[in-house]
């Protein structure tokens, strides 16, 4: 009698276990995280992963070379010089999703290693960089989930998502996006002008003033300016506990933020250029770019602010924060 009590009391005891969720992910208790086949992350997963990313690196290093002379060496992708540390910042922030953290389906690494092997070896063969540099980023991703499981790629997927900033625009591609953005935005720059009594006359995308051009792509690069926005707008859509359909609104108001932001941008400069010297109008060009940052955030926030305004929910509750 006594031994079917106890067994009772165990079986009771083992259906309270307590479980463990993660903000954002469906609730996994322990006795399920025990049957998963290679139960809680631990960090000799994390060394395993970041001994096999070193590996997949080095076998696709001609990718992440060019990658990172492109970064330095040309001014229209120093946006990639960024990507490292916005990937770190978001692993930081979803740091605490990875707390008993159950490995499992490391198989799907699998694939994306060749996938991204295939990629990449395709791109190197023909000289497609964008293919080439593709699949390098997805097979070194696919060698960290190869080893920590996909519910790493799901609980980090921003981060496994902003490496595709690191693949650079080639000219060729550039300018075909470039010229439009161009246009449009001296444009729209004409039009703030003759609102705030500027007298500017454009051709295309060359503004006069004073007697001066000044070419949108000298006194404000479109290009530069756009890619670096859109990082900053990625940013923000996943550092800041929003709902899915604020970030979603978020995200496809990158891109008129950022052409806001060189309108902005570009009505003092072109100020500047036809009643300065060339030198202090450069100057002034270069600084307002890092301060377009700022007001790319500002102008974000505002977003967020006007659905608050509207009484729509914005914020995900507290206990997925």
């Amino acid at each position: 009698m006594r031994t079917a009590a106890n067994a009772i009391s165990a079986e009771l005891s083992n259906s309270a276990l307590p479980s463990t969720a993660i903000a954002g992910d469906a609730p996994v208790s322990t006795n399920e995280a025990m049957l998963q086949p290679g139960g809680f992350l631990t960090p000799t997963h994390w060394i395993g992963a970041a001994a096999l990313g070193m590996i997949c690196v080095l076998v696709t290093s001609a990718s992440w070379t060019d990658m990172l002379n492109t970064g330095i060496t040309d001014e229209e992708s120093g946006h990639i010089l960024l990507v490292p540390f916005v990937v770190a910042w978001l692993v930081w922030i979803r740091r605490h999703r990875l707390r008993q953290c159950p490995v499992s389906a490391r198989w799907v690494g699998c694939l994306m290693v060749a996938f991204g092997w295939i990629a990449w070896s395709f791109g190197y063969r023909t000289g497609q960089h964008t293919y080439r540099d593709f699949g390098a980023i997805l097979a070194l991703s696919g060698s960290i989930v190869s080893v920590t499981g996909v519910a790493v790629l799901r609980r980090l997927a921003p981060a496994f998502v902003a490496l595709i900033f690191l693949i650079p625009i080639w000219p060729a591609r550039r300018q075909q996006i470039a010229w439009p953005l161009q246009v449009v935005t001296a444009y729209l720059t004409e039009i703030s002008c003759q609102v705030l009594g500027i007298d500017v006359v454009r051709r295309g995308n060359v503004l006069n003033i004073n007697g001066i051009d000044v070419a949108v792509a000298e006194a404000c690069n479109g290009m530069r300016m756009i890619i670096t926005l859109l990082l900053v707008t990625y940013v923000y859509a996943f550092i800041t506990p929003l709902r899915s359909y604020v970030r979603a609104i978020i995200l496809v108001a990158g891109a008129p933020v950022a052409v806001a932001c060189n309108v902005i941008r570009l009505v003092p400069t072109v100020w500047v250029f036809g009643h300065a010297s060339h030198t202090f109008a450069e100057r002034f060009h270069d600084i307002t770019g890092w301060l377009m940052i700022g007001v790319a955030f500002l102008l974000l926030i505002g977003c967020v602010r006007m659905l608050r305004w509207l009484t729509l929910p914005v914020m995900l509750p507290e206990r997925f924060n």
